[in-house]
């Protein structure tokens, strides 16, 4: 979840021209608020639409659509000869609206509650249907992306081939949720509210063996600080530069509310069961965000009412953030999906 990188107004300039936009217009959210119009914004990546096999990616907490390029905050994965190949994939991604990647979402700002995942999923589905496109070879996502996946599989049980989660689950357990009520808070009442947060959050997704091997209690001497807080004192500065404190509380809540259960008269074995898509769930052994128990308790029930489903894992000490950081594992994992 700790993804892209600032680069400067001139570059980010030059990622909004390659923006893409449609209007969704006349939405209810699940919660029953009504919007006249979203502004929904995407980037197309590798081959034209309607000529390939079409990738949606779905963005982390502070991500965006720049999956991959030069700058893109997954081109591990994703680019030409990379594991979704560009040079047979289309690859689409679009930004949750009120994400901060473009200007014309502030209807959004005054209210960060107004989506939950499902609506996310929504809004994309409703995208889709817009660009004429009525099957995805795969979907994949990471942590909040992830859980947008689930909700859009749920939504749209023939639309997708492989669906493909990544370091997420079907739900937001009590741990996740306690989380982000702590990020919330931080970011309702401290006096640097997107630095604040981002130094509690990089204690989640990252992990105690993560820290020590890269730092072993070592000390900065220029900063006077030890380096592990010199590191989170970075890590804070930079978001705080490029994400916005209503991005932030909304993404942050779209988090903490993912359910593909909630208000839906089937249980979640009969919603999983009409589901046709290939699923494959990873996981990282080091998580303590999206914990690997949790997604095993997921996988053996989801076994009860599908044979197509598979469960693999990422062996990292780099915690959650390990789905942005071991390119190579994951690479091997998704192999025969790509």
């Amino acid at each position: 979840m700790s993804s892209w990188i600032y680069f400067g107004d001139e570059w980010e300039k030059l990622l909004k021209n390659m923006l893409h936009k449609i209007q969704i217009s006349d939405y209810t959210t699940i919660n029953g608020k009504s919007l006249s119009s979203i502004s929904l914004t995407y980037e197309v990546f590798g081959k034209s639409l309607h000529t390939a096999p079409i990738v949606l990616v779905n963005h982390a907490l502070t991500g965006n659509s720049t999956v991959c390029g030069d700058h893109g905050w997954w081109n591990g994965l994703i680019g030409k000869e990379k594991c979704i190949d560009t040079n047979t994939y289309t690859v689409l991604s679009f930004n949750i609206p009120g994400n901060g990647y473009h200007q014309d979402d502030e209807y959004l700002y005054e209210n960060y509650k107004i989506f939950n995942a499902r609506d996310v999923a929504a809004i994309f589905a409703e995208g889709l249907k817009l660009l004429n496109i009525n099957t995805l070879h795969a979907v994949i996502g990471g942590s909040v992306g992830g859980g947008i996946a689930w909700e859009l599989a749920a939504l749209q049980p023939k639309l997708i081939k492989h669906l493909i989660p990544i370091a997420t689950d079907w739900k937001s357990t009590d741990w996740l949720k306690a989380n982000c009520l702590v990020q919330e808070q931080i970011l309702l009442n401290s006096k640097n509210p997107v630095h604040d947060a981002r130094l509690h959050a990089m204690l989640i997704y990252r992990s105690p063996e993560s820290f020590k091997q890269k730092f072993n209690r070592t000390y900065n001497d220029e900063n006077d600080m030890f380096n592990i807080e010199s590191w989170l004192m970075h890590h804070g500065k930079k978001l705080n530069e490029r994400f916005t404190l209503s991005a932030y509380k909304e993404l942050n809540h779209i988090l903490a509310n993912i359910d593909i259960t909630c208000g839906r008269e089937e249980a979640f074995l009969e919603i999983i069961g009409a589901i046709e898509s290939n699923i494959h769930m990873v996981s990282v052994d080091s998580d303590v965000f999206f914990t690997i128990s949790e997604d095993t308790i997921t996988f053996e029930e989801v076994k009860k009412v599908k044979q197509n489903v598979t469960h693999k894992v990422i062996n990292s000490v780099h915690g959650h953030d390990a789905f942005l950081i071991e390119f190579e594992q994951l690479s091997e994992l998704l192999k025969d999906v790509f």
